[in-house]
């Protein structure tokens, strides 16, 4: 992927990556990252992006889940999910 700005689409901000970002020994951040994105991607794109330094990333591919209207069933697509690990003293503010 070309554009650093396609690969990470928005952060997930849930109570339970609200406790990830509050840890004080080495914050993570949980990104919806594009599924062609690697992890060597989404570190460049991290790091260009928030100026920070990532110490690691955990990649999830998270299933889509199954919708329903009326009779017709359907299913939402599959999407990448990136945990990103920073370096002791770095934040990123959202």
């Amino acid at each position: 992927m070309n554009n650093l700005y396609a690969i990470l689409e928005r952060p997930l901000v849930t109570e339970k990556t609200a406790a990830l970002n509050a840890r004080e020994d080495s914050p993570q951040y949980v990104f919806k990252v594009a599924r062609g994105a690697n992890k060597v991607e989404i570190r460049k794109a991290v790091e260009e992006t928030f100026k920070v330094k990532v110490a690691g990333i955990n990649t999830v591919l998270v299933k889509g889940k199954l919708r329903r209207q009326g009779r017709s069933v359907g299913h939402q697509p599959n999407w990448k999910k990136a945990y990103v690990t920073l370096q002791k003293g770095h934040e990123i503010k959202f």
